[in-house]
């Protein structure tokens, strides 16, 4: 089964800058949906990014367009969330998750199956 592995979370001031990893176990010949989320207090867990892995183009949020960028390297097995420009409605806790079914991605959490434990992102 898949495990993912998150890490880069922490807290920055107002216009800094995070990057966040997700290293994935398992087998990584194939493609996948891989995805960030995350959920603020008060509010639902919601898309910030996806990418399929294995060639596709990646999806933001329109609220994190220009700011974020979401990117892999298949020889790391890891998935990467740039966060530049960071405001404070951007904190919440930050998820990787990932789809082992066929494309196209879904841009909503229920599309999901597999989820890291989340790591906080506090911008102040």
């Amino acid at each position: 089964q898949v495990q993912l592995v998150e890490s880069g979370g922490g807290s920055v001031e107002t216009g800094g800058s995070l990057r966040l990893s997700c290293l994935m176990s398992g087998n990584t010949d194939t493609g996948y949906c891989m995805g960030w989320f995350r959920q603020a207090p008060g509010k639902e867990r919601e898309a910030v990014a996806t990418i399929f892995t294995k060639g596709g183009s990646p999806s933001y949020a329109d609220s994190v367009k220009g700011r974020f960028t979401i990117s892999q390297d298949n020889a790391k097995n890891t998935l990467y969330l740039q966060m530049n420009s960071l405001q404070p409605e951007d904190t919440g806790m930050y998820f990787c998750a990932v789809d082992i079914a066929t494309p196209p991605c879904g841009f909503g959490p229920s599309w999901y199956t597999y989820w890291g434990q989340g790591t906080q992102v506090t911008v102040s």
